[in-house]
């Protein structure tokens, strides 16, 4: 069986290496192509390379995951080969909200970045061969989407307020995570996070990590 191709799309460089690193370790089964850090660069690298996946993070600058697979999808008919490119999320954020909305975008499956080695690269085989691949605890919010006990759209307008990295944050922080955890976690400093959950708390008219652990947990984005 020849080795799966692929592009990696996620904007933090040592997240990018770690991914290739780990996928090399196993030798024959997976080739990265290449890779990108935001939308714009996404879509030229999977437009000229046209891999069999597409490793894309959900929160990227330029417009997220989201808006590369519509660009992608509005350059297949014009693009040879590029109709067979599936894409297959990966994130840090495993928020109901995420998942279905990268699912409704055209994601063929969502693992969270927790995700060991070999389970992604049998993640991505299963995405190449067109079946759809989630973590165990995302499948339920897919399902739970479509029998309507998720109310999608009002999740959807109370986080319309925040900007990509401050859900990161918030989700972080209504978690539990100290500062300097959820600084190292999304390799950003201590001051940017602290700007970063002043706004949050202003946005949402919440004052404390409490509450906003409480409006997370509500709204089922822990």
């Amino acid at each position: 069986m020849s080795a799966r191709t692929v592009v990696v799309v996620d904007d933090h460089a040592m997240f990018r290496t770690g991914v290739k690193a780990e996928l090399s370790a196993q030798p024959g089964r997976v080739s990265v192509l290449g890779e990108a850090a935001d939308v714009d660069e996404a879509v030229r690298v999977v437009t000229a390379l046209r891999p069999e996946v597409v490793l894309l993070d959900v929160h990227l600058p330029g417009g997220g995951g989201a808006e590369v697979m519509r660009r992608i999808g509005s350059r297949r008919p014009a693009t040879p080969g590029l109709s067979d490119t599936r894409f297959l999320a990966l994130s840090v954020s495993d928020a109901a909200e995420d998942v279905i909305g990268t699912i409704r975008a055209g994601a063929r499956g969502y693992v969270t970045k927790t995700i060991t080695g070999p389970e992604l690269v049998a993640a991505i085989e299963r995405v190449a061969t067109g079946d759809a691949v989630f973590s165990p605890r995302l499948a339920g919010f897919v399902l739970d989407a479509f029998a309507g006990t998720i109310e999608v759209a009002q999740v959807d307008e109370d986080l319309d307020r925040l900007t990509e990295r401050e859900r990161e944050v918030m989700r972080l922080i209504a978690r539990g995570y100290a500062y300097k955890e959820v600084a190292r976690e999304l390799f950003i400093s201590v001051k940017t996070v602290e700007t970063h959950v002043s706004s949050v708390l202003r946005k949402l008219q919440l004052s404390s990590r409490h509450e906003l652990t409480r409006w997370a947990s509500d709204r089922r984005l822990l």
